[in-house]
């Protein structure tokens, strides 16, 4: 699976967006460390915090089918009517969730315009000094 075909899902994952309060949708597209790809867009809400970022609906489909081992995942987000897009970066907590089930140092996060034009990151660069699981004394 190729970065540009990653962020080509999650453009199409984008469309699903419900967001008719903040205007701002965003698509991503999660990839398993097997290969399966698992989109999600925001879903907003009226009373705003039962909202879901589309990032945590990813990671959530995939938890909730089982699989709890990821490479990377592709954010796009802007304006809703537009394919005008910048770099959208996950919000801290879609960055926490990221930490429960990713490898900081190596999973990578993708930040794209379009499949030609984004900029990757780890976690642990955009989220330093993250807790996680390893943090707590077993």
């Amino acid at each position: 699976m190729t970065r540009a075909e990653l962020i080509s899902h999650a453009l199409c994952a984008r469309k699903n967006s419900y967001s008719p309060y903040s205007n701002f949708a965003v698509g991503a597209a999660l990839l398993s460390k097997d290969g399966r790809i698992y989109t999600g867009c925001n879903i907003e809400n009226a009373a705003f915090t039962p909202g879901n970022c589309a990032e945590r609906t990813a990671f959530f489909k995939a938890v909730s089918e089982g699989v709890r081992e990821f490479s990377a995942i592709a954010v796009v987000g802007g304006p809703a009517g537009t394919d005008n897009l910048d770099l959208c970066a996950p919000c801290g907590v879609c960055r926490q969730v990221m930490m429960e089930f990713c490898d900081p140092k190596s999973f990578e996060v993708i930040l794209a315009k379009d499949p030609e034009h984004y900029e990757v990151f780890t976690l642990e660069q955009i989220l330093p000094m993250g807790f996680g699981p390893k943090n707590l004394v077993k």
